[in-house]
């Protein structure tokens, strides 16, 4: 494995992406998309780890550079960070590995913030063949019924933010619409997935949700 730095423009500046390029060339790709913190550590180790399964994974820096050194500094630069802002970086950062390393092939996932954004870019963005958000926002009645890319949204039954009545809301709209959404849900708290985080890293679900997923991908890339 190895990892790169991709360089890209977008409709509000120039950004980067981290790039986890596996030993054994491949086609299939995931997009991970951040936390409310920014690309940090943890999710470059994510992508690393995509890369393990043989997957390139690329991260985009939606924040252009910027880490939060704090949840109240987090909250501020994610609601700073406008939906289609987000989106125009998703986009252009597909668009640009898809010439780079000749990807045809691509999943998007992401947590908390990044889940948000990975169920928006699966309603509204073309080119996905899987996304799989965990605990993100579910966007309105009149972009979710968009949704034709397969998707698995994963959440805790103990987070306060994308609560049940929320992923309820969810999976009412998937069976009205007929959307192929596939609700998981575990006994955990809001970012559960997330192991530089004691307080709220629940292994048992996050290795769960990781073969999951994983499995889920590679079927469907």
């Amino acid at each position: 494995m190895r990892n790169e730095t991709l360089s890209f423009s977008t409709g509000n500046g120039e950004t980067t992406a981290y790039v986890a390029v596996p030993d054994e060339k491949t086609d299939k790709a995931v997009i991970v998309i951040q936390e409310y913190w920014g690309l940090n550590d943890h999710i470059k180790d994510i992508a690393d780890r995509y890369a393990s399964e043989g997957f390139t994974a690329i991260a985009p820096d939606l924040y252009r550079g910027k880490l939060a050194a704090s949840p109240d500094e987090a909250s501020k630069m994610m609601k700073a960070l406008a939906i289609e802002d987000g989106l125009d970086t998703i986009r252009n950062a597909v668009e640009k590995a898809g010439e780079k390393y000749g990807i045809s092939h691509f999943g998007i996932t992401g947590f908390c913030m990044g889940g948000t954004f990975a169920l928006r870019a699966a309603c509204e963005l073309e080119g996905f063949s899987a996304s799989a958000p965990f605990y993100g926002d579910i966007p309105e009645e009149e972009v979710l019924k968009k949704l034709k890319t397969p998707t698995i949204f994963v959440s805790g039954t103990r987070d306060d933010w994308i609560n049940p009545e929320k992923v309820a809301t969810l999976e009412d709209a998937a069976e009205r619409f007929e959307l192929p959404v596939h609700s998981i849900k575990y006994d955990a708290d809001h970012a559960f997935f997330n192991n530089t985080r004691p307080e709220v890293f629940d292994e048992t679900a996050a290795n769960d949700a990781w073969a999951l997923v994983v499995g889920f991908f590679n079927d469907k890339l």
